[in-house]
C-alpha cells in the first residue's frame, strides 16, 4: 500500500513558476513509476507527465512538454513536478498516480488506471 500526498499547488501569474512535491509512505517506492495528471473544471483527467521506476525514461503531455519537468528523490520517498512558464490554461487540479508495474515502454503509463495509487490532488490557478 502506498500513499501519496501533493503539495505545493497556489496561485501563480502567466509566465510564472511552481514546484509540486508528492511524499509518498512506504518503503518501495523506489520501484513505482510515478505519474503526474491534472483535470480542470468540466473536463476529464489529463495525463501530464511520468517519470520510470529506475528515473532513466520520461515522458510528457505535448502541452507541458519543454516546460514541465518530472523528477525524483528516493531518499525522501518524494517526486516533483517543476512547472515553468505557466499559462492559464494550465488550471487544473494536479494529481500525483504510482504505478506498480514496470514497462519498457514509457507510453504504457499514459493511461489512468495503469496506476494503482492516487493522492488527493493541489490546485493550481494560474492567473492571466
Amino acid at each position: 500500500q502506498v500513499q501519496l500526498v501533493e503539495s505545493g499547488g497556489g496561485l501563480v501569474q502567466a509566465g510564472g513558476s511552481l514546484r509540486l512535491s508528492c511524499a509518498a509512505s512506504g518503503r518501495t517506492f523506489s520501484s513505482y513509476a510515478m505519474g503526474w495528471f491534472r483535470q480542470a473544471p468540466g473536463k476529464e483527467r489529463d495525463f501530464v507527465g511520468v517519470l520510470s521506476w529506475n528515473g532513466r525514461s520520461t515522458l510528457y503531455a505535448d502541452s507541458v512538454k519543454g516546460r514541465f519537468t518530472i523528477s525524483r528523490d528516493n531518499a525522501k520517498n518524494t517526486v516533483y513536478l517543476q512547472m515553468n512558464s505557466l499559462k492559464p490554461e494550465d488550471t487544473a487540479v494536479y494529481y500525483c498516480a504510482a504505478s506498480p508495474r514496470r514497462y519498457s515502454t514509457i507510453s504504457y503509463y499514459l493511461r489512468a488506471d495503469e496506476y494503482a495509487y492516487w493522492g488527493q490532488g493541489t490546485q493550481v490557478t494560474v492567473s492571466s
